[in-house]
């Protein structure tokens, strides 16, 4: 199976020309004010059009109000929308678009296999379940997290497609991807030069190391 990649966090033309020529799956906005790397809907609408066909655009939201995410659904369009704050089962469905459901392992209730299963069941009307690490604040972490605490998640018959986030870099992505053998991969902070802005460099060598895990 080929572990599809997405690049998350993006902010400028020639980021996304970099992660496109790379050939990932999915390109990331942030729609998170408290992020360095937030976008308005305006500029994500500039942004959009430096992507083409066959690959996606995911909105990443923290908590937000409704008419926050139709903003983003009107004047950006994304395939899939990724909510990692506190989101229930309802309103991550409640806007009628594939979405993808975060869980920041590690967090009060998602500290051991048996608990971060549970949650997960509760979200399985997800087009995927994106696993990142915990920590005080939301959005991505960067922090790497137990793996094993996945364990139950990925011997769920019904599991929804696994995406791995959390620490990930050019440098480890190649081991996460041969223990794990998870249906996606998420970066941000491990290709980046400084908050929101990428290197081309290391996005290439991230989705290199990806497709040599995928043919080992």
């Amino acid at each position: 199976m080929r572990t599809r990649i997405k690049i998350c966090g993006l902010t400028r033309e020639q980021d996304i020309d970099a992660a496109v020529s790379a050939g990932v799956d999915a390109i990331g906005f942030v729609f998170y004010p408290k992020s360095k790397r937030c976008l308005t809907p305006a500029r994500a609408a500039q942004l959009r059009r430096r992507v083409p066909a066959f690959v996606d655009v995911v909105a990443l939201f923290v908590n937000p109000a409704d008419d926050e995410v139709r903003a983003v659904l009107d004047q950006v369009g994304p395939e899939l929308l990724q909510f990692h704050g506190d989101e229930t089962p309802q309103q991550c469905a409640h806007h009628g678009q594939r979405f993808l459901r975060a869980f920041r392992v590690g967090a009060p209730g998602l500290d051991t296999a048996a608990g971060l299963a549970a949650q997960c069941r509760a979200y399985g009307e997800a087009a995927g379940w994106l696993f990142d690490s915990y920590s005080t604040g939301y959005g991505g972490s960067g922090l790497a997290f137990d793996h094993a605490l996945l364990d139950e998640v990925r011997a769920d018959p019904l599991s929804r497609p696994l995406i791995l986030s959390g620490g990930l870099k050019p440098e480890n992505v190649g081991q996460a991807v041969r223990l794990l053998r998870p249906w996606g991969v998420d970066v941000s902070s491990g290709v980046e030069v400084e908050q929101g802005i990428k290197s081309s460099d290391r996005i290439s060598v991230f989705v290199a190391a990806t497709q040599e895990a995928d043919a080992n």
